[in-house]
């Protein structure tokens, strides 16, 4: 013991003889000039403004001194450019953006909201004309809600709003700059020209090296395994899957209520369905209520109303208008804005989802639910008379009776006989509460009858 003792003491004087090593090399550390990089690499959309606004969220928890947009895109969605440069204006502490070979559209809105812009030799920046859905100009109102942004944006940033308002619009003429009839596109060489762009750089470290930033660390954004997979669930035709797990598992539970995994397997995948779109924007709560009613339609067709008729026809409608919206990045029901492809990819995906649910219950539950595995962990079997089962203490006596529906038969229920409540069903009929019956037959547990009219009886 007295040998750990001095161990243990000597251990705790080396600490304390290398705090002073350990508290200097904390403060060089934090001493550094911290730098978050962040990169737009692909379509401005819900996918890439979540990224954006994760990463800022990274930047200020780690107190990044200097954030760097690595900027390579084409454009993309104009409700995300609008969230992202949000975040960019927001941030106390510079924020710069490496154009990396393009920032077309969104992206030039996404540049000019930065404190300053870096481009590599051969980049451009501009032509963010808004597009509808198969590449022609929208219309005039969306490309002034553009025009006031682009020109707002750009003078915040002490550049020349006329030049980014004729990003926008072709009809802008602008002397020694362009000419009526094109919108403009900026080389690096003329954006350095006419003040859109700092310097024409070979990389992020070129950029802190104009800075006088020398002592410096450098960090860039990534997203954790769990939003990427977020992100992967996006795709349609899994969308088109997990629907298909929804609808069959729902209906499997209940063909064969108590099992339990089916709407295990529908809730699972019914969360992995709506969460991605929920997270990246695109499902609305209007959405996710609208897809509610949709379900609560067809559980009432289900439940209450026999045959099929306005409440499930309506169900249908409604739950599959649902599910498309979520897909699409509309704003309420205009579509505009929205390329006509993702409005086919989404109504494919959806009506695959539909339609591969409606084969399965019709061609694959059936054999699934006759298979050895399946009968091993669900009672399937019935116990007949002439085996030697009896099941009720009814009498014969009972049948003939005259009874009050005590429940609202559906067509099982329960009825009233001599203050003594019985199961009972009809023959297929609903019966209102407080009916008169007449007992008919008695099957195991339960009594038969059908609706009792006094000019027969």
């Amino acid at each position: 013991m007295k040998i750990i003792h001095k161990v243990y003491v000597a251990a705790l004087l080396l600490g304390f003889a290398f705090l002073p090593l350990i508290r200097s090399a904390i403060k060089a550390q934090s001493s550094k000039t911290q730098v978050m990089v962040m990169k737009i690499r692909a379509e401005i959309d819900p996918r890439s403004s979540r990224y954006i606004d994760l990463a800022f969220e990274e930047a200020k928890a780690q107190n990044a001194d200097i954030v760097i947009i690595d900027m390579n895109t084409y454009g993309g969605r104009v409700d995300n450019a609008d969230d992202i440069t949000s975040k960019i204006l927001a941030y106390k502490k510079p924020v710069w953006v490496f154009v990396n070979n393009n920032a077309a559209s969104a992206g030039a809105w996404i540049s000019i909201a930065c404190d300053s812009i870096y481009m590599a030799d051969g980049a451009s920046i501009g032509a963010a004309t808004v597009v509808m859905g198969q590449g022609e100009a929208a219309p005039d109102k969306y490309q002034s809600y553009m025009r006031g942004k682009m020109r707002a944006t750009a003078s915040a940033k002490n550049r020349d709003p006329k030049i980014a308002e004729a990003m926008v619009d072709e009809r802008i003429e602008i002397p020694g700059v362009t000419e009526a009839g094109q919108v403009i596109t900026f080389s690096t060489d003329e954006a350095i020209k006419h003040g859109y762009c700092e310097a024409k750089v070979k990389s992020i470290a070129d950029i802190l090296d104009r800075n006088n930033v020398k002592d410096y660390q450098i960090s860039t954004y990534e997203l954790s395994n769990i939003e990427k997979l977020v992100s992967v669930f996006l795709n349609p035709y899994l969308s088109g899957i997990l629907l298909l797990i929804i609808i069959g598992g729902i209906y499997f539970e209940l063909q064969t209520p108590g099992v339990g995994f089916p709407i295990l397997a529908s809730f699972v995948a019914g969360i992995l369905y709506f969460m991605p779109y929920y997270l990246n924007g695109l499902a609305e709560h209007w959405e996710i209520a609208f897809f509610a009613v949709g379900i609560l339609l067809l559980i009432i067709e289900g439940v209450l109303v026999p045959g099929f008729g306005l409440p499930g026809i309506l169900g249908l409608i409604i739950t599959f208008s649902a599910l498309v919206l979520m897909m699409l990045s509309n704003d309420f029901f205009d579509f505009t804005l929205v390329p006509q492809a993702e409005i086919y990819g989404a109504f494919t995906s959806i009506a695959i989802g539909l339609f591969g649910g409606i084969v399965f219950i019709i061609f694959a539950l059936p054999k699934i639910l006759s298979s050895e595995r399946f009968k091993s962990i669900s009672l399937q079997g019935s116990q007949q008379r002439e085996e030697g089962y009896h099941s009720s203490s009814y009498t014969a006596d009972l049948v003939g009776r005259i009874a009050n529906t005590h429940t609202v038969l559906r067509p099982s229920g329960k009825i009233e006989i001599d203050d003594n409540l019985y199961d009972a069903y009809s023959l297929g009929d609903f019966i209102d509460q407080g009916v008169k019956v007449v007992v008919i037959s008695f099957e195991g547990t339960s009594l038969r009858v059908k609706e009792y009219h006094e000019d027969i009886y």
